[in-house]
């Protein structure tokens, strides 16, 4: 990849409050997410994050996340917040991914079966994503839990854009994308103080560490 002028996408995961949306786009945020996926500490109803979409910033898109929700929570999630992309993290399969009329990444969990294959296999499986999203976690588990995965175990060829995730954090955001080249970047408990409450400064220092890093590849 030619990496001049390249800019790392940044999307803030997990809000709770219209305040840290608003702080997170004002501090360069490319994206925001909203988090429906069932026993996750960041949950949210469609009536909360369609409250909080409204602190949006002009041209920072809204993600609603899912994971194995039942196909009337998506379409209530994407009728009430009318999100730019989805993300789904469980085992739903492309059909179901792409019947919601709304582009959407997959998530690879890196303790999966699937992560170990062939990056062909993953194109097959996921024909319709528009990209795909490199989280810690292991199948049947959500991600946001704070870890890292072995970064050289990102699978080589992957033919649409990728996204890093997993324990990602201003203090090791730098070397990960140098290291990897990802299109875009994912972080959640990385700037909070606790579950869902966003830490301004951790968000500050973050994104200026992920323009640190676009900086260095031009030099």
């Amino acid at each position: 990849m030619n990496r001049t002028l390249f800019r790392t996408r940044i999307k803030f995961c997990g809000f709770t409050r219209p305040g840290d949306v608003r702080l997170a786009c004002e501090l360069g945020a490319d994206a925001i997410g909203f988090v429906f996926a069932p026993g996750s500490s960041r949950r949210i109803a469609p009536e909360e994050a369609r409250a909080m979409r409204q602190a949006l910033a002009p041209l920072v898109d809204a993600v609603a996340l899912f994971m194995d929700n039942p196909v009337e929570e998506v379409r209530e999630a994407v009728r009430q917040v009318r999100p730019s992309l989805l993300q789904f993290h469980g085992g739903e399969d492309d059909a179901f991914c792409r019947g919601f009329g709304v582009p959407y990444i997959k998530a690879i969990p890196m303790g999966s079966e699937l992560a170990e294959q062939h990056p062909a296999n993953i194109h097959v499986r996921y024909p319709s994503a528009s990209g795909f999203l490199f989280d810690s976690h292991t199948a049947g588990t959500s991600g946001g839990s704070g870890a890292v995965f072995d970064w050289s175990r990102i699978p080589a060829g992957v033919q649409k854009p990728f996204i890093l995730a997993g324990g990602l954090h201003a203090g090791n955001i730098f070397d990960a994308i140098i290291g990897t080249l990802p299109w875009g970047v994912d972080v959640s408990s990385g700037i909070e103080g606790e579950p869902g409450l966003k830490d301004g400064e951790k968000m500050r220092r973050f994104v200026e560490e992920v323009r640190r890093a676009d900086c260095a590849q031009l030099d």
